[in-house]
C-alpha cells in the first residue's frame, strides 16, 4: 500500500509538471470565452459566464477523471509512460482537422490501426528519431485503452446528461428558404486527470488483486479531454442533452464489449480500433442526418412570439417563463411582431401582466412589478424574425475560431423585395448618451 500511495503522489506531481493538462485547460477557457463573445454578437447580452463554466467544468473532470482512474486501476488498464505523448501527438493532430475529434477513441482507435500497421514491419523504425514513438506504438494494449476509451465515453454521457442542457448556447440559424429559425449549439469539454497502470514486467511490482487487463504496482499520469458537440433546431435542450446521453451509453457499453472480445483474443484488436472512430462516427452522422429530416420547432406562430432562451437570475426566470414556451399577451397586447414587446411592457413601466403559452399549449397568467436595470425583455431571447439580419454559422467550431476568438456569425443581405426589418430579438433598445 506504501509502494502503491507513492507511486499515486509521484503520478500527481508529474501531471502537474507535464504541459498537457494546462494545455487542455487554456483550451477550455478560450471555448467559453469564445462561446460568450457569441452570445454578445447574436443576442447582445450573455447567457454564460466563461469563467463559471471553466471553473465547472474542471471540478467536474476532475471528480470524473477519478473516478475514471480507480475504475482502470481495478481493471488494471497500463500505459507506457512514453505512450503519453504519443497519444497527445496524435490528439492535437486531429484537433487541427476538427475540434470533436479530440477525442480518446479517435486517438486510440488510430493508434491501434497503426499498430496493427506496424505490426507487419517488426525490423522497421528500429533506429533514429522516430524509434521511441515506435516503441511506445509497439507497447501499447491497445484492447486495454479501448476500454478506456469506454470508461470515458460512459463518464462523457453522464456529465452530458447533467451539464449538457445548461451550457446550450441559443442561436439564430439561416433555414430553408432563405428564413432564419431559432437553435441551440450544445458543445462542451471537460479535462480529466487520469493515473493508469504502468505495464507489469518493467521493473514494476504485482498488484495486490488479479487485475483483469494486466498492470503492475506503478502509476502515469494521462490528462484527457472528453466532450460532445451537438447542434438542434427540432429540439429544446434538455431533450436534445438526453437523447445524445443515451446514445453516448450505448456506445460506451458496444466498445465496451468489442475490447474486452480483443483483450481476450488479440486478432480483433483492429477490428475494435475501427469499431471505436467509425461507430463515433456515425453517431455524428445520425445525429446530423436527424436534424435535417425534421422541422425546425423554434419559429414563431401567427399569434405569439416563441421563446428561444431566457437569461439566468431574470424576471422571467423567476415568473417561470421556459424555453419553447409562446409569449401570447404582455399588458392586453397581443403580440405578432418582437418589437410589440417592448412598447407593450413601456405601456405600464412599473407592472406588466403576461399571458403565456406554456409547452403543453395551456395558458398560464403571470404577473410581476418591474425594476430599474430589469433587462428591456425580462430577459426572455425571442426566436429570431424571418427576416432577421445577423445569424450564426451552422457547423462545429475550429480550432482556429476559437483560438481567434471567430464567432463565426455574418451579416445577411436582405432581398430585393426589401423584406421589413426587425430588431434582433435580444437587442437593446437604442438610447442617445447611453454610458458603456
Amino acid at each position: 500500500m506504501t509502494e502503491l500511495l507513492t507511486s499515486w503522489g509521484n503520478a500527481v506531481i508529474h501531471l502537474l509538471l507535464q504541459p498537457y493538462y494546462y494545455i487542455a485547460l487554456i483550451f477550455i477557457a478560450l471555448y467559453y470565452r469564445r462561446q460568450v463573445a457569441l452570445e454578445r454578437k447574436l443576442i447582445h447580452v450573455k447567457q454564460h459566464s466563461w469563467g463559471k463554466e471553466t471553473w465547472r467544468t474542471i471540478w467536474s473532470g476532475l471528480v470524473m477523471g477519478l473516478l475514471v482512474s480507480l475504475a482502470a486501476i481495478a481493471l488494471g488498464i497500463s500505459l507506457p509512460g512514453a505512450a503519453v505523448a504519443l497519444i497527445w501527438v496524435v490528439s492535437l493532430v486531429l484537433m487541427l482537422f476538427r475540434v470533436r475529434f479530440l477525442c480518446f477513441a479517435y486517438s486510440i482507435g488510430l493508434l491501434g490501426v497503426a499498430q496493427f500497421v506496424l505490426s507487419f514491419f517488426p525490423d522497421s523504425l528500429q533506429s533514429g528519431g522516430v524509434s521511441t514513438f515506435a516503441t511506445a506504438l509497439r507497447d501499447m494494449d491497445i484492447p486495454a485503452l479501448l476500454v478506456l476509451a469506454a470508461l470515458l465515453h460512459l463518464a462523457e454521457a453522464l456529465l452530458a446528461r447533467w451539464q449538457g442542457a445548461r451550457l446550450a448556447t441559443p442561436l439564430f440559424l439561416a433555414g430553408k428558404r432563405g428564413k432564419v429559425v431559432g437553435g441551440y449549439q450544445l458543445q462542451a469539454f471537460w479535462p480529466l486527470p487520469l493515473f493508469l497502470l504502468i505495464p507489469s514486467g518493467t521493473g514494476i511490482g504485482d498488484l495486490p488483486w488479479q487485475p483483469l487487463l494486466g498492470g503492475g504496482l506503478g502509476l502515469v499520469s494521462l490528462p484527457v479531454i472528453i466532450g460532445f458537440s451537438e447542434m438542434t433546431q427540432s429540439m429544446l435542450p434538455g431533450r436534445k442533452a438526453a437523447r445524445t446521453a443515451g446514445r453516448l451509453l450505448l456506445y460506451s457499453i458496444v466498445l465496451l464489449g468489442i475490447s474486452l472480445l480483443a483483450a481476450w483474443w488479440s486478432p480483433l484488436t483492429v477490428l475494435a480500433a475501427l469499431a471505436a472512430v467509425l461507430l463515433h462516427e456515425g453517431l455524428s452522422w445520425y445525429s446530423a442526418l436527424e436534424e435535417r429530416s425534421t422541422s425546425p420547432i423554434f419559429v414563431h406562430p401567427p399569434a405569439g412570439r416563441k421563446v428561444l432562451a431566457v437569461l439566468p437570475d431574470s424576471p422571467a426566470q423567476e415568473m417561470g417563463i421556459l424555453p419553447g414556451e409562446i409569449l401570447l399577451k404582455v399588458n392586453g397586447v397581443l403580440l405578432t411582431e418582437a418589437a410589440q414587446l417592448h412598447e407593450a411592457l413601456r405601456m405600464n413601466p412599473a407592472f406588466c401582466k403576461l399571458e403565456v403559452k406554456n409547452r403543453e399549449g395551456e395558458s398560464k397568467y403571470l404577473q410581476r412589478a418591474i425594476y430599474d436595470g430589469d433587462h428591456h425583455q425580462l430577459g426572455m431571447i425571442l426566436v429570431p424574425e424571418p427576416d432577421e439580419l445577423r445569424t450564426a454559422e451552422a457547423k462545429p467550431s475550429s480550432i482556429f475560431s476559437i483560438i481567434g476568438m471567430k464567432t463565426g456569425t455574418r451579416r445577411r443581405s436582405l432581398p430585393a423585395d426589401g423584406l421589413k426589418r426587425t430588431k434582433p430579438a435580444g437587442a437593446e433598445p437604442k438610447q442617445e448618451n447611453a454610458g458603456g
